[in-house]
């Protein structure tokens, strides 16, 4: 589906703030009928441009009191050291998003922890006894004023 018209942007819009919306819902914010707003939504679907649907959590009444932005420099600029590093930090529950990046490091990850103990656990004994890593920088989170992450 390599045409996306306004129409599209308008279905994808409203499913990004909420994509619990009915479809009749849906179709009355977008002006068309029911059945052809499921159709749309389907083809979206179908042409992988909605990937999924997903629960927005409340991090204090699941447990998570503190959040940090780290950015991670390996010892060596490989693709076997990016794989081992990836392999290694997919498997890190604290770990809520990893993106290879450009710049000065390899890596910027999104940490999620109950409280600085345990960031503390994680970043020495997880993330600082990695082999491939050569740096790590920890931005704490200190509010968010805008997250439109789903």
């Amino acid at each position: 589906m390599s045409d996306i018209d306004h129409i599209d942007r308008q279905i994808l819009r409203v499913l990004s703030a909420d994509g619990r919306i009915s479809n009749l819902a849906l179709a009355e914010k977008v002006g068309l009928s029911p059945s052809a707003c499921l159709r749309r939504v389907s083809g979206l679907e179908r042409a992988g441009v909605i990937t999924g649907y997903r629960a927005v959590l409340s991090p204090e009444k699941t447990g998570i009191g503190f959040v940090a932005y780290v950015t991670v420099g390996l010892s060596q600029h490989t693709k076997a050291a990016q794989e081992a590093f990836e392999r290694a930090i997919s498997s890190s529950p604290e770990v809520k998003e990893c993106h290879n990046i450009t710049g000065s490091v390899e890596y910027l990850l999104r940490v999620e922890a109950a409280d600085l103990a345990a960031y503390k656990h994680f970043h020495t004994d997880v993330l600082g006894v990695l082999p491939q890593v050569n740096a790590i920088t920890s931005y704490v989170v200190m509010g968010s004023p805008k997250d439109d992450r789903a």
